[in-house]
């Protein structure tokens, strides 16, 4: 199980792709991406893995190859 932050930086990596890159593509600032990939979530996306794990499911990643089982960390909000 990897935090959601882990799992962006590795499939990021993966890719060959700067911070930069991926927050131009992505339409967000660098600074956000690299908060979300320290673990320092947004309340939001928190706040939704809460919702997930109250009802008894799992947020998964899937690239066609791997799965990623994402947990949530309250402690890094």
């Amino acid at each position: 199980m990897r935090t959601l932050g882990s799992a962006i930086r590795s499939r990021r990596k993966n890719l060959r792709l700067s911070q930069g890159e991926l927050a131009d593509l992505a339409g967000v600032s660098v600074n956000l991406l690299s908060q979300v990939e320290k673990g320092k979530t947004t309340t939001q996306i928190c706040k939704l893995l809460d919702i997930i794990s109250t009802l008894g499911l799992q947020f998964v990643l899937d690239d066609g190859k791997d799965r990623i089982l994402i947990k949530n960390e309250p402690a890094q909000r």
